[in-house]
């Protein structure tokens, strides 16, 4: 069995109160987008796991993609599993790569072994992995809100933008990014900004975190400025940091300025990737 998960983008992301369980309140748009790791896997006698690509480490254990064996394991009557994993998301970059692993997996697992698990079901698994894990079950366009796992489907047709996302070398920690953010309630609902032309999401649409992440990493900031000095309708950092990405109105080639990043460009809005 062999499936490719695909990335995320944040669409604006507001962090609006802290909650009584130490996580916290927000509101963002999320769109998937087509940048895909490859995930395969087959029966075996014992559970291994196998990453490639990327130049980093990789702890077994603490992957997601094990953490949701786990689970399905626990749960089910299914054999071990070989795996091996693909990476081209990077990772600390918000844009959901290890998340999407890990839905991905339990979606396909469920779909192998005829586990007749609904959406639902899937998708309560998936939440126990991190937030950002059940929007990769149906992988739509949604606006979310609570802590990240409220979803409401909204309608948003961007096929026909070009984006290009930028990686630069560096990584944000999630959790040191939510430790400095200060909440507060937005002067405009998501819903109403997002649904605006996108020629007015500049001055409205924002990403709190890039108040934070800019100041230590003043890099993202020079990314972001520069995709606006070359025609972008619309930037912003996706997630906590550290992809930056652009929105087009047509095909964008970067300049030698985006050549020392990693970056990933084209027609890659979808409203739904399997």
């Amino acid at each position: 069995m062999i499936c490719f998960p695909n990335a995320k983008i944040n669409l604006g992301l507001q962090v609006i109160e802290k909650r009584a369980d130490n996580f916290h309140n927000i509101a963002s748009v999320i769109v998937p987008v087509a940048w895909f790791d490859v995930l395969e896997f087959q029966k075996s006698d014992t559970y291994s796991l196998t990453v490639y690509g990327l130049n980093d480490k990789w702890e077994v254990e603490e992957n997601l993609v094990t953490k949701a064996w786990h689970l399905l394991k626990n749960r089910f009557d299914i054999p071990p599993l070989e795996i091996h994993l693909y990476k081209s998301i990077p990772i600390g970059s918000g844009l959901g790569g290890g998340s999407s692993d890990a839905a991905f997996l339990i979606k396909k697992v469920n779909e192998e072994f005829k586990l007749e698990m609904s959406t639902a079901e899937m998708k309560i698994i998936a939440s126990k992995l991190g937030s950002d894990c059940p929007f990769f079950i149906e992988n739509k366009t949604i606006l979310a809100t609570g802590k990240g796992d409220v979803f409401e489907p909204i309608e948003l047709y961007l096929d026909n933008y070009f984006l290009l996302l930028v990686k630069p070398e560096l990584s944000v920690s999630t959790a040191d990014a939510y430790q400095h953010i200060h909440p507060k309630k937005p002067l405009t609902k998501m819903l109403n900004i997002i649904q605006q032309p996108i020629h007015f999401w500049k001055d409205k649409l924002e990403n709190d975190f890039e108040k934070i992440v800019f100041e230590p990493y003043p890099e993202l900031a020079l990314i972001k400025d520069q995709l606006y000095q070359n025609g972008a309708i619309y930037a912003s950092m996706s997630g906590s940091g550290s992809a930056i990405y652009g929105i087009f109105e047509k095909e964008f080639i970067p300049t030698q300025f985006f050549k020392k990043f990693e970056t990933r460009g084209g027609f890659l809005f979808k409203n739904k990737i399997f």
